[in-house]
C-alpha cells in the first residue's frame, strides 16, 4: 500500500472516529431521555462512586407503573428472557420462552437475587448480575457479583451499576429510564473495545429491550 493511500486511510479513520465520538455516541448514550433526566440524580446513583461514563436512556410506556413492573421483574434468562431480540433467547445459553406472558411467581425480586444473562446451568453459572437495591414499582439496581460483595462492606467503588427506574408520566402512562454507570477502563485495548464495540452493541440490545417491555405492557393494558 502506498504512502498516500495509508495517509488517506488514516485521515478517513480519524474523521470517522471524531464523528462517532462527538455526533453518534452522545446521541445513543442518552437515547429518548430529556436534558433533565440525563442531569438529575436517580435511585442507585450512590452505588457507583468512581465511574468512567454514564448512559441514561428512556421511553414512554402507555400503561401505568403497576402494569409495567411485572415485565421488568421477568427480565432474566431464568424467567421471561431479555424482552429483546428473540434469537438471543433461543441461543444455547438462552432461557425461557415465556416472555410474552405474565407468569405468576415472577412478580418480585429481593436484594441479593440473581438476574441471569444466560441459563444458570450454562457458562459455569457466571453469567449473572445481582440485585443491589430495589423498591417495588419504582426501581431495581443491578451490579456484578463482585461489586455486590463489596457493597456489603460499604465500598461503592470498582465496577458500575445498571438501574431500571419507573416513574408515573401524564395520565396513566409510565416513564422507563435505564441508567448505566461504568467503572474505569484499565488499558488502551479495553478502552477501545468498550468505546467502539461494547457501548454501541449494548445500546442496540438495551433499546430493543426497552421497546419490548413497552410493547408487552401496552398490549396487556389494552386488553385489561
Amino acid at each position: 500500500m502506498s504512502g498516500n493511500r495509508l495517509v488517506s486511510w488514516a485521515l478517513a479513520a480519524g474523521a470517522g472516529a471524531l464523528v462517532y465520538k462527538y455526533c453518534l455516541r452522545p446521541r445513543y448514550m442518552r437515547w429518548g431521555a430529556t436534558d433533565q433526566e440525563v442531569s438529575r440524580d436517580l435511585p442507585g446513583d450512590e452505588l457507583t462512586s468512581n465511574w468512567a461514563w454514564q448512559a441514561t436512556r428512556a421511553v414512554t410506556i402507555n400503561a401505568p407503573v403497576d402494569a409495567v413492573w411485572p415485565w421488568l421483574m421477568q427480565v432474566g434468562q431464568d424467567r421471561g428472557g431479555s424482552h429483546s431480540y428473540a434469537w438471543l433467547d433461543n441461543l444455547p445459553g438462552g432461557g425461557s420462552h415465556a416472555a410474552g406472558a405474565i407468569v405468576p411467581g415472577w412478580h418480585d425480586r429481593r436484594v441479593g437475587d440473581s438476574v441471569w444473562l444466560a441459563r444458570p446451568d450454562r457458562l459455569g453459572g457466571a453469567a449473572r448480575q445481582v440485585v443491589a437495591a430495589i423498591e417495588p414499582c419504582h426501581y431495581m439496581a443491578l451490579v456484578s457479583p463482585a461489586k455486590a460483595e463489596r457493597l456489603t462492606t460499604g465500598d461503592p467503588g470498582g465496577e458500575g451499576a445498571r438501574v431500571f427506574v419507573l416513574e408515573p408520566f401524564g395520565e396513566g402512562a409510565t416513564r422507563l429510564l435505564i441508567r448505566t454507570r461504568a467503572g474505569e477502563n484499565t488499558g488502551l485495548l479495553r478502552w477501545l473495545y468498550t468505546f467502539f464495540v461494547f457501548d454501541p452493541a449494548h445500546f442496540v440490545m438495551e433499546r430493543k429491550m426497552m421497546l419490548g417491555i413497552k410493547e408487552r405492557a401496552e398490549a396487556l393494558a389494552r386488553h385489561a
